[in-house]
């Protein structure tokens, strides 16, 4: 599956601290993200609201621990196909912080970097 991920001005990565959630590109915006140190690792991966899924995560201080972050994310409206796209991405990205994901089969998806 062939995933579009977002990014910010002139298409460099968003800064997970700055990105502005209260865009009417967030309003009900269904998908999948990534959290990432830059030069670093995954810090976290995850689904659902978009908008509301990084808010709680910009509260959580196992994520904001590490500095330096970054965000992607692209749209996926059907639930099903987001629950084997995050077990794909946990699976193949083993983030930082979280290590639970959907009990499903893994739906192989597009990493937004040049070396998948």
């Amino acid at each position: 599956m062939n995933l579009i991920w977002n990014t910010c001005n002139r298409g460099s990565w968003c800064s997970f601290l700055s990105v502005n959630l209260d865009h009417s590109h967030f309003n009900g915006l269904e998908g999948v993200y990534i959290i990432w140190q830059g030069g670093g690792p995954i810090i976290k991966v995850g689904q659902g609201l978009i908008r509301n899924r990084l808010s709680a995560h910009r509260e959580d201080r196992a994520v904001t621990s590490y500095g330096n972050l970054f965000v992607t994310w692209a749209a996926i409206p059907s639930k099903s196909i987001r629950d084997g796209v995050e077990r794909f991405l946990g699976d193949r990205l083993k983030p930082r912080v979280g290590d639970v994901f959907p009990n499903v089969v893994p739906i192989e998806v597009n990493l937004p970097w040049s070396y998948q």
